[in-house]
């Protein structure tokens, strides 16, 4: 069935593609009266937007070559084109999709006739020029106003990111007033994403965990995708155990293997570096039936993330070996320096004390190396903002530069010091 519709919509992109590039070519374009409407080609820019976010990549170029498309029809009409106001929300709701910000400016200076609504022009204007804040209450107004109207989602959308920095709560009945208004949509997608990630930060475990399984369920092949997974992992780390093994499989049961698996590593690895040993190992053990590895070794990331969380154990010797067998190649250098500091910490736990552990322990530097680059993710047609692409490690010296992989290290000291102080109280010397 997804490979119908999937199919289905590549044959419509394609038919869309055709229909401009004929448009562009030549013939039309120099009949007025003949040429396509900007609402027209707008509604053929959001089918292709709709359509990247549920899947089908390959829509992107086109999504690019539209929107330039869009931009030079809408400064080449006439002014008797946005009489009709299907084409004056066209152009506003371009200049929300990504569109190119000076046309809406263009457009604005033209209008003789009173077309445009000034109120809602001037404050987009400045919420592209990075200034929305100061106007997030009557954007607000506005999109509660026109919120049945073509262009109400795209203003909800608008008035909960500029509303976020302030008010976290009240920008997410923004996200909810934009989703509800166009399901299946960029514009839904954009809100539930955004939704998750307030949720965390709001410890609002309850409503995070329902726009994470609708999220799952709609839009897990969109590229904007590894950012939702970001907000669930910290949505399911710093709530375990109020998020629950059965919250974990209910919100990712619809999400294909490699991804589920892909997201219990990623929860695996946040939780050992944040000492949730009990969820890194269940993370972990999940990544590797994923795998279809229970009755063999399991693979280099899950034994490492496991590790992590077993040196507490007293199975920790047994962790040691396991962290020592890891063959470097199968570990990015992120994590390479990872085990190093582990394998630091799991022999330091049980190496024999000596006098000199009863005193002041050491800084231990683990050298580090930088992942490589993490493709970054196009934030031009994010519709909820500026996506922040996941940081790069720049190459240094030593782990301070992760503050999560120094929380690591000085967590593992403290529980050499706890050690030692524990010998010393059992009359324990060398």
């Amino acid at each position: 069935m997804r490979t119908v519709l999937a199919d289905l919509r590549t044959l419509l992109v394609s038919t869309a593609a055709l229909g401009l590039a004929l448009f562009s070519a030549g013939g039309l374009a120099a009949q007025e009266d003949a040429a396509l409407e900007p609402y027209v080609m707008l509604r053929s820019l959001q089918f292709v937007q709709d359509t990247v976010v549920a899947g089908d990549h390959s829509a992107a170029e086109m999504q690019r070559f539209m929107l330039s498309k869009i931009d030079q029809r809408l400064r080449s009409a006439s002014l008797a084109v946005y009489d009709d106001p299907r084409n004056v929300d066209a152009a506003l709701i371009y200049a929300m999709s990504g569109g190119n910000p000076e046309t809406l400016e263009y457009l604005v200076g033209r209008d003789i006739a009173g077309n445009f609504d000034t109120r809602v022009a001037d404050a987009l204007r400045k919420y592209l020029a990075g200034k929305g804040t100061l106007i997030a209450t009557s954007l607000g107004d506005m999109a509660k106003e026109y919120r049945d109207q073509r262009i109400g989602p795209y203003l909800a959308l608008v008035s909960g990111n500029v509303t976020l920095p302030k008010d976290p709560k009240d920008a997410l009945s923004f996200y909810d007033m934009a989703r509800l208004s166009a399901p299946g949509t960029i514009v839904e997608e954009a809100a539930l994403r955004r939704s998750v990630a307030i949720a965390a930060d709001a410890d609002m475990v309850d409503k995070g965990l329902a726009y994470a399984r609708q999220y799952a369920r709609r839009f897990v092949h969109s590229p904007y995708a590894s950012q939702f997974a970001d907000f669930f992992v910290q949505l399911v780390v710093e709530h375990y155990p109020q998020v629950s093994e059965e919250d974990l499989d209910g919100t990712l049961e619809f999400v294909d293997l490699d991804r589920r698996k892909e997201v219990f590593l990623r929860i695996a690895r946040s939780a050992a570096l944040k000492g949730v040993g009990e969820l890194a190992r269940l993370a972990s053990a999940k990544a590797a039936s994923l795998s279809g590895l229970e009755n063999e070794p399991p693979e280099a990331m899950v034994t490492l993330y496991s590790g992590l969380a077993n040196i507490p154990t007293p199975n920790v010797a047994a962790v040691a070996d396991g962290l020592l067998a890891i063959p470097d190649d199968q570990l990015s250098p992120r994590d390479q320096a990872l085990r190093r500091a582990a394998r630091v910490v799991a022999e330091e736990v049980i190496r024999r004390p000596a006098g000199e552990s009863l005193g002041q322990v050491e800084a231990v530097t683990i050298p580090v190396a930088p992942d490589a680059v993490t493709p970054s993710v196009s934030s031009e047609n994010d519709l909820s903002g500026s996506a922040q692409a996941a940081s790069i490690v720049p190459a240094s010296s030593a782990v301070e530069l992760d503050p999560e992989f120094k929380t690591f290290v000085e967590t593992g000291r403290s529980k050499l010091s706890a050690v030692d102080d524990l010998l010393e109280e059992e009359g324990v010397r060398p």
